[in-house]
């Protein structure tokens, strides 16, 4: 079980949030998150005026060389990108601002299933096959790692730009340009993602391109931008110094007007991305939260390079970023949604046969199916690996294996790459962060590799302060009075959360919950249970109504909780739905210890 730890706030900062006359529980919250009242104007107004130059990023004005004297004569480039959003976010950023100086561009995108993340062999042969007559290879989130495939690119004469934010290996490719933070950048870029990287190379190439007269037309304005804020988003970046800029400037320009007035900028979101949203949100959005980047756009451009095939390929999503078209912009959208309604319906079905698999004991969790199951997908393997952590007890990493190949899941306090750089022996390849990784088991060694990676985990896990392990923190405990519109506002100020700026959680003691039910339809025709469960939340100032996602299975679990006082961990939020109110969401859920 987890335990609850509330946070400590460096006390000089609280001290000086309150003498800023910032009131008592919203600075609690800001000294939590090591916001000081030196800090608030650039935390609570981050502006773009304080973005970094573009090529104080190590790499980039040597990538734009190379970039302007391939256009300049002509010559074909290719944009080797990625399925996911942070990966296709960079393609369209890349190709944008290459076409629109004129190059002769094109973007390519590895299929996941059966050539898998990055330069391999089988993408790379198809790429060839595909642009016989390239020249130049522009890598965007991915690269770092294809010493061998680069290498025999350049033989071939082909030059290559390495742009990527992943960590590299013992050796660096031998690139003719490379950009990565994770090899070179002052401290404050270090956590761009592939796209924000991508973004920082566009506006470079965009700007030199102006200055020497290769190009004199309008700024590419604010669609890149919201690509760059988007990918931060999605692809689980911390959102402090620069990136909490780029995605809060994202999120407040994304519904702004398309402008395409002689000599004036685009503006606001892609159209396709604007068109998404509406399917996603059933509505017309007005104002917008880091949540419904991670949690509405996201997932369903992640989906299409998940489920590609019959589902629709990640050159959909790429297309959706890409079109000015009205009727394509809305015909791709509807089919990038109903691809995600089937990512659901994988996701429930292998969710509930993994948790068979747990085994609490064990010093990390290794689920395995084979790909010819009915309902297995390997494309959702990550997002199974993610809701089998969030529903053990023992919170340890999870692998989530189809046919051998998928990805990892870590808690806090766990580096999971380097818990698989331990196993390699046991591994066809592996890559990615200490949070989240991709991984290859080699034909026989499943078994082999669930030991090995169990006992890396637990020599972590020894590492680690045993109060330490899966904690969950909160910031305040709270009874339902405080739980007000005027609270909810404040949170709403902190914006955008998410990992390095976390929601603000809240703890409610002895609380009684009454009305519980289920929230949504079924996503299954088979009448499966919803998947989110919502009850009031009341104590002796007042009752709330709050709504736990993802947890409609446990219904009556929760029910039997019920029976008694319980504690509950939340955060809030203000919803506009049926008029302005607060809204609960549920964290956690525990007998109460009062």
């Amino acid at each position: 079980m987890p335990v609850w730890k509330e946070k400590k706030p460096d006390e000089a900062a609280l001290a000086s949030l309150l003498e800023a006359g910032i009131e008592p529980l919203v600075a609690r919250l800001m000294a939590n998150r090591g916001i000081s009242a030196a800090d608030i104007a650039g935390y609570l107004n981050p502006s773009l005026s304080a973005l970094a130059k573009p090529d104080s990023l190590p790499g980039v004005s040597n990538a734009v060389d190379i970039l302007l004297d391939h256009v300049k004569s002509g010559r074909e480039i290719v944009v080797f990108g990625d399925y996911d959003c942070d990966g296709i976010s960079a393609s369209a950023i890349a190709v944008t601002a290459i076409s629109s100086i004129g190059g002769k561009v094109s973007a390519f995108i590895p299929r996941r299933m059966g050539e898998g993340y990055g330069m391999t062999e089988a993408s790379v042969a198809r790429m060839l096959a595909e642009h016989p007559g390239v020249s130049l290879v522009v890598t965007v989130d991915n690269g770092i790692g294809s010493v061998r495939e680069i290498a025999a690119l350049k033989a071939r004469g082909i030059s290559v730009v390495v742009t990527d934010h992943h960590l590299p290996g013992e050796t660096l490719p031998d690139a003719d340009a490379l950009v990565n933070p994770k090899v070179a950048s002052p401290h404050e870029l270090e956590n761009l993602c592939g796209a924000a990287v991508a973004f920082f190379v566009a506006n470079s190439l965009v700007s030199r391109a102006k200055a020497t007269g290769l190009y004199t037309g309008p700024s590419l304005g604010e669609p890149l931008l919201v690509l760059a804020g988007l990918a931060t988003v999605t692809d689980v970046m911390p959102i402090c110094g620069q990136n909490r800029i780029l995605v809060s400037e994202a999120l407040r320009r994304f519904q702004n007007p398309d402008v395409r007035l002689p000599g004036r900028a685009r503006r606001g979101a892609p159209a396709g991305l604007r068109e998404l949203l509406k399917k996603a949100a059933k509505t017309t959005r007005t104002t917008l939260a880091a949540r419904d980047f991670g949690f509405m756009l996201g997932p369903r451009i992640n989906a299409v390079g998940r489920l590609e095939g019959e589902f629709g390929t990640a050159m959909d999503a790429l297309r959706l970023m890409l079109s000015t078209d009205p009727a394509e912009c809305g015909e791709l959208a509807a089919k990038i949604d109903n691809c995600n309604a089937s990512r659901k319906n994988y996701e429930k079905y292998m969710t509930d046969e993994a948790m068979k698999q747990v085994d609490e004991s064990l010093g990390a969790q290794v689920i395995s199916f084979e790909a010819n199951v009915r309902d297995v997908h390997p494309g959702v393997a990550g997002i199974v690996a993610s809701r089998v952590l969030d529903k053990i007890e023992h919170k340890v990493p999870v692998c989530v294996l189809v046919d051998g190949k998928g990805s990892s899941r870590a808690p806090s306090g766990y580096n999971v790459r380097d818990a698989l750089a331990a196993c390699s022996d046991c591994l066809s390849h592996f890559g990615g962060h200490a949070a989240a990784a991709g991984l290859g088991v080699k034909d026989g060694f499943i078994d082999a590799f669930r030991n090995a990676f169990s006992e890396a985990c637990s020599r972590q896990a020894e590492a680690i302060p045993p109060d330490e392990l899966a904690a969950v923190r909160y910031d305040a405990e709270i009874p339902t009075s405080a739980v007000t519109l005027a609270l909810g506002k404040s949170v709403a100020t902190m914006e955008p959360f998410g990992e390095g700026n976390p929601e603000p959680v809240f703890m409610l003691r002895g609380a009684k919950l009454d009305d519980i039910r289920t929230l949504g339809k079924a996503d299954q025709p088979d009448k499966k249970p919803p998947r989110h469960v919502s009850f009031m939340l009341s104590d002796s100032h007042g009752s709330l109504r709050a709504v736990w996602w993802y947890h409609g299975d446990e219904i009556e679990s929760i029910r039997e909780k019920a029976s008694a006082p319980v504690d509950v961990l939340f955060g809030v939020s203000v919803s506009d739905y049926c008029g302005e109110h607060v809204e609960l969401r549920i964290v956690d859920i525990r007998p109460s210890e009062a």
